[in-house]
Parts: structure tokens; C-alpha cells; sequence
């Protein structure tokens, strides 16, 4: 029996690195995306020892859609059969009022969020479309349900992948394609120090006094979905700290 193959963005840290260890534990071939080669390349090495995996990598950053398409034609045959898209790779860059937000912030967010969503989408989707199966989960945040001060700009982007995660699911159920949101709150990843341009200290802060999500949680909630029977679609799932009921608001120790 065939491997299933999933394609994970921003597998090179954070929630990609865990969902490609959980699908590969779970028997699933992959192909692994992001910036950084020589982590890929070390994450490929890892899954091939642990878990007898094949897996390609595809270096592309997803802001570049030029660089995007040519990856993903230059997939391998044995791996162009993908089963499951994991929209994955995203980020904060800043946080400041709206009044005095930095546009390359702005712009980063943008390109990642919502336009290297859509380039990725878009080369891989009609695949799907005409083998008529296919899962894709779309990775937003809490802050694509609710709007939190200084996150302007980011809250807009995950709102946008929102809104493009209820459009695929309706265009795409035809075929019939399964589509899911995730919509996580605090997870400690390497998020916090990204938006603050590299200052740990501060990127720690946000995570203390409090047990945050973890990147391992939200690559169980993946693997859930994606093993439902064909008939169940989960369309949203909004995933919690227990200490966080809503942005803006951890109960800290």
C-alpha cells in the first residue's frame, strides 16, 4: 500500500517541525518546505532514521511566487500525488499601533501570510481538483477570529486566511476536497522572537507565568482532522492555552 504524501510549509521550526514528525510517525511520506536547507536537510536525516520516511525538500521562500512554482514542478514524480497541503509557514513582525507601524513589517506579513498562502495554494490545489481528493489545512491564529491591540496588520492577515479557508471549503467540497482552519492562541515556538526582530529576552516574557500551547498541540489537532473519515469535514478548530480565554487575557502565575 502506497505512502499518503503531505506537504508541510515552514517545516523548518515550530508547528512544521512537530507535524512532520507526527505524520511521519503516522506513516505518511513528505514533502518538506522552507527557507532554511540545511534544517530541512537535518529534519529529512532525522525522519529517514526514526521512521523510515521518504521525503523531498523543497527550498523556496514562499513569498517569492517565481521560486514557488518552480519547486513545485520540480517535485519529484513519486511525490507529486499530495494528499495532504499544510499551510503552515507564517508570521508577526512588529507590534505597534497602527499610526507608527513599520511597512516592511506590514509587507513581510503580508507576502507570508496572505500571499505565499495563496502562491503555494494555487500549484497545488488543481492536483487535488483532478484526482478529486485532497486535504488541506490552513493554519491561522486566534487573531484571525479577534482583533488585539498593536496587531492591526496581523490580525488582517489571519483574517484574510480566515476568509480564504470558508472560500476553499466552499469551492473545493465539489471534488470532494476537505478543508480545515486551525486557529490557535499562544504557542511557543520561535513566533515572539521573529516579531521582535531577534530579541529573546523579550520574546521570552511572552511566554511566561503560564503553560502555553505547545507546537507538539497543534500537530495532534493536524493529525486529527486529517484522519477523519471521508465523509467529516472539521471545518474550524480554535485551540487554547487553558490560562488564555481570549487574546489579551493569560492568567499568569
Amino acid at each position: 500500500m502506497n505512502k499518503k504524501i503531505a506537504f508541510i510549509t515552514g517545516a523548518t521550526a515550530g508547528i512544521g517541525e512537530a507535524t512532520a514528525n507526527l505524520l511521519a510517525k503516522n506513516g505518511y511520506n513528505l514533502i518538506l518546505c522552507g527557507r532554511r536547507a540545511e534544517r530541512l536537510i537535518a529534519l529529512q536525516s532525522q525522519l529517514k532514521a526514526n521512521y523510515q520516511t521518504e521525503s523531498h525538500c523543497a527550498v523556496f521562500d514562499i513569498r517569492d511566487k517565481e521560486s514557488v512554482q518552480t519547486a513545485i514542478q520540480n517535485i519529484p514524480e513519486a511525490f507529486k500525488g499530495i494528499d495532504v497541503l499544510v499551510n503552515n509557514a507564517g508570521l508577526a513582525s512588529g507590534l505597534a499601533t497602527i499610526d507608527k507601524g513599520d511597512l516592511a513589517d506590514w509587507e513581510t506579513m503580508i507576502d507570508t501570510n496572505l500571499k505565499g498562502l495563496l502562491y503555494v495554494s494555487r500549484q497545488i490545489i488543481p492536483g487535488m481538483v483532478e484526482r478529486k481528493s485532497g486535504y488541506i489545512v490552513n493554519i491561522s491564529s486566534i487573531a484571525g477570529k479577534e482583533v488585539y491591540a498593536n496587531g492591526n496588520v496581523y490580525c488582517a492577515t489571519k483574517f484574510a486566511v480566515d476568509a480564504l479557508n470558508k472560500a476553499m471549503r466552499i469551492e473545493l467540497s465539489v471534488h470532494p476536497i476537505r478543508v480545515t482552519g486551525i486557529y490557535p492562541g499562544a504557542v511557543e515556538t520561535e513566533f515572539s522572537i521573529v516579531r521582535f526582530h531577534g530579541d529573546e529576552t523579550r520574546a521570552k516574557a511572552v511566554y511566561e507565568g503560564f503553560d502555553s500551547l505547545l507546537a507538539s498541540d497543534i500537530a495532534d489537532a493536524i493529525h486529527y482532522v486529517i484522519s477523519t473519515p471521508p465523509h467529516v469535514n472539521i471545518n474550524e478548530l480554535v485551540i487554547m492555552p487553558t490560562a488564555q480565554p481570549m487574546p489579551g487575557i493569560i492568567h499568569r502565575k
